[in-house]
């Protein structure tokens, strides 16, 4: 008897697994407008992320434009070694990991102490016209920002400078102190994203069961022991999730903002792999494709090794996690 109801077991376990591409295939029917609208994220991902990796061969190669992908000469890791072994990867390194370390532990508070006050703001004109004034900065161009920081930090006619001359203080070149470099562009970062990062703790704060505020209001609590006790607890998910995704793109500054405040005075800790790239692969008569395209993919590799390292200490620590 009971062979006869395991044979039956297996031949129902046979017959569903047979079933589920049909079934697949109508809940897929079911739900096409979904699947239509995922079609195009989809493609994006396919075209301009997944495809351009097929180029990546390129830093194993001496590749010549004429010859084609394909048809250039294989020599395996000698960019990625004259990259290690050259006066520039020192500084560059270092470089990129000051501003890139130094931008990630600064902005990691701004957006959060901006969150906890906006909500427990009640007045909702004066809580929308903050949202709107420290929003407003992220949409401006870098080619603006930078334009504005000149301008401020001018020795001649910025503001900065002539308050400093009212206190007594001789005019100072910002721009021109290798030193002062980091500061600038990491501040400036952060008054430009402040507002936009704070978005995402807004919402995870918006998620809070107002139970747990009004039992702790109701046991005397203040609004300083409710945001330390029930709505820093309720962020910290998302703060690691920001923070594991965050120190995967350390090294990855971009070009753009950090070659527009760069001048020959301030090269010397200004210069980081992003526009070393550019400088490498496009800016230079020779546009050594295939050492610009090495130094890149080293950088990918960095940022996926310690991607993958801080989701593990997450997970080990019982943490919030990306898998």
């Amino acid at each position: 008897m009971k062979a006869v109801v395991s044979v039956k077991t297996e031949m129902k376990a046979s017959t569903n697994k047979k079933r589920q591409p049909f079934s697949v295939w109508k809940q897929m029917k079911r739900s096409w407008q979904l699947y239509v609208l995922l079609t195009l994220p989809v493609l994006y991902v396919l075209v301009f992320k997944y495809y351009p990796m097929y180029g990546a061969q390129i830093a194993f190669k001496d590749y010549i434009a004429s010859k084609g992908i394909t048809g250039s000469e294989w020599v395996g890791l000698k960019h990625f070694i004259r990259f290690f072994n050259s006066y520039e990867f020192g500084k560059l390194m270092k470089n990129t990991l000051i501003i890139s370390v130094y931008s990630l532990l600064a902005g990691i508070p701004f957006p959060i102490l901006l969150a906890l006050s906006l909500n427990y703001v009640k007045n909702r004109l004066f809580k929308k016209t903050v949202q709107m004034i420290t929003y407003a900065p992220h949409f401006i161009s870098v080619v603006v920002l930078v334009g504005i920081i000149l301008e401020l930090l001018d020795p001649r006619k910025g503001i900065v400078n002539l308050l400093l001359g009212k206190l007594g203080v001789e005019p100072i070149n910002f721009m021109a102190v290798p030193e002062y470099f980091s500061s600038i562009y990491v501040w400036s970062g952060i008054w430009q994203n402040v507002g936009f990062s704070c978005i995402v703790y807004l919402a995870a704060l918006a998620g809070v069961d107002p139970a747990q505020h009004e039992a702790a209001v109701i046991d005397g609590a203040n609004k300083f022991q409710r945001m330390r006790h029930i709505d820093l607890p309720s962020i910290i998910p998302v703060m690691m999730i920001l923070l594991i995704l965050n120190t995967g793109n350390i090294l990855d500054l971009g070009f753009e903002k950090v070659l527009l405040m760069q001048n020959s005075l301030n090269a010397r800790t200004s210069e980081v792999i992003d526009t070393f790239v550019y400088k490498v692969g496009l800016a230079s008569q020779a546009m050594n494709y295939s050492y610009s395209t090495a130094i890149n993919l080293f950088k990918s590799v960095v940022g996926l090794i310690l991607l993958l390292t801080v989701n593990q200490i997450a997970r080990k620590t019982k943490q919030e996690s990306l898998w």
